[in-house]
């Protein structure tokens, strides 16, 4: 992981969205840089700080790793009472709120940076006035998007096109502009992306963009070699400046670390493994739709069906309590897949499950972070994108990089996704379990994980990505 940076004392201050999604892969980057001497402090509020605080765990780094909190205003703008993450939120019209409610963390981060004076500022692209914010005091601001670089581009690109152009039916689809790949995407599929759509979400990712435009750049947790095309359109075309430090979650080496990277798991790591331990290598279906996605029950119907019809083993990860009915699950469900499948109710070590080599292919929602954990255990994905970039990083996996299957999920369905039958999970799963295609998929995948390891050694080039930034910044500074 390349020795650290002796010469200064950098203080970088690293400031996630309140979701896990965006938390976890910042916890991970503020590992990254405090091995490479720089001093990190995560800002959150103070119902999120004991999760980050055992995520970062006995990380084996030179600086130990400071958490900061601010307060979180949700009674101010109508939120329940200690709803501080967005993988709470369970009625979605309060997700608005949530959003105003972010932008009042504005203040208490302006006294802290005025109080502490970090030479950095990585704050969330949720964020925007995070630029404005450090520019009071002549601090850079860098931006975090916690998606892919082809997603980036395609959301770029999909600014020129005319809303008044003429789509004549929602299912038809797009070509994307200047993207290589001749990447064509279905209207349904773009929801707040749909040009000329005029929503507080449409005016958020505006001011994002106008934000980072002004920003001294880009963090993305990538590694080039997965998306050179794209990570050449964004810098070299689009003009913006980015850094590729990823795959993050490489920074946890051992089990534990691996383990605890999310919430506390719903079943122990090593029951899980044992299972996986007692089946055949490739065999094993991981299903996960990722922390904030709420598959109606009809979905999660289809999707039992399709596994038990497939005939693969699995391990299926759903938000469900105990106490929820079963009514979700077709008659005898578990009784028949007993031996065969695990249901996860809640929180799955997925890292540690998907590096198994029982495990075969991965049911995805296409979330970035679950996307590059899949490349870099080097595991082959059924893709079923929920919503946002979830579409786009369906097409690198699919038409891209060529490792993975699409289940035909085509529409932006809030967060309870398109409607997808059972015997199309069947087909998938069965595709990219059996025949030579499956063969020449996995190979694919299992190259570009060892491409990933590499890009994250010593001298690798997401290694000498961040060595490049943090050098840049401290000639800012010192």
């Amino acid at each position: 992981m390349g020795s650290s940076i002796e010469q200064h004392s950098l203080h970088i201050f690293f400031f996630p969205f309140l979701a896990y999604g965006h938390i976890i892969p910042t916890v991970d980057m503020a590992k990254l840089f405090a091995e490479k001497g720089v001093k990190a402090t995560i800002i959150t509020t103070p119902g999120n700080a004991p999760f980050i605080s055992k995520a970062i765990g006995k990380a084996k780094t030179e600086n130990e790793i400071q958490i900061q909190t601010i307060n979180f205003s949700s009674a101010e703008v109508g939120l329940p009472d200690g709803l501080e993450i967005t993988d709470s939120i369970t009625n979605p019209y309060l997700i608005e709120s949530f959003f105003i409610a972010t932008s009042l963390l504005q203040e208490p981060l302006e006294q802290l940076l005025h109080k502490q004076r970090p030479n950095c500022v990585v704050a969330d692209m949720f964020f925007p006035w995070a630029t404005d914010s450090a520019a009071k005091f002549g601090i850079p601001r860098l931006v975090f998007h916690g998606t892919s670089l082809f997603s980036l581009c395609a959301t770029t690109c999909m600014q020129l096109i005319d809303p008044n152009n003429d789509v004549s039916s929602d299912s038809e689809s797009l070509t994307i502009p200047n993207l290589p790949g001749e990447i064509k995407i279905a209207r349904t599929s773009l929801g707040s992306y749909g040009m000329g759509d005029r929503t507080s979400m449409i005016k958020l990712l505006r001011e994002a963009n106008e934000s980072e435009l002004r920003s001294h750049g880009v963090v993305v947790n990538t590694f080039y070699a997965l998306e050179k095309d794209y990570a050449d359109l964004y810098s070299k075309v689009l003009g913006r400046k980015a850094w590729h430090i990823g795959p993050l979650s490489l920074c946890n080496r051992d089990v534990e670390e691996k383990a605890h990277r999310g919430k506390e798991a719903s079943v122990h790591e090593y029951e899980c493994l044992k299972w996986l331990d007692t089946k055949k290598p490739n065999s094993v279906v991981y299903v996960c739709f990722g922390s904030t996605t709420l598959l109606s029950d009809s979905r999660l119907r289809e999707i039992a069906i399709g596994l038990e019809a497939s005939g693969q083993p699995f391990i299926w990860v759903v938000r469900k309590s105990k106490e929820d009915e079963v009514e979700w699950l077709p008659d005898g469900f578990e009784r028949r897949m007993e031996g065969k499948g695990i249901i996860i109710r809640g929180w799955a070590p997925q890292v540690l499950i998907l590096e198994h080599k029982a495990t075969g292919a991965f049911v995805t929602h296409c979330g970035w972070n679950s996307t590059l954990e899949s490349v870099t255990a080097g595991v082959p994905m059924i893709t079923w994108p929920i919503y946002a970039d979830q579409f786009f990083n369906e097409k690198l996996v699919t038409e891209v990089l060529k490792i993975g299957v699409p289940v035909g999920a085509k529409k932006w369905n809030g967060l309870e996704g398109d409607s997808v039958s059972w015997d199309a999970v069947e087909k998938a799963v069965k595709s990219i379990m059996t025949g030579e295609a499956a063969i020449v998929m996995r190979n694919s995948a299992k190259n570009l994980s060892k491409q990933a390891r590499l890009a994250m050694e010593e001298g690798g080039s997401s290694d000498s990505d961040l060595i490049a930034l943090i050098e840049e910044l401290s000639s800012m500074t010192f």
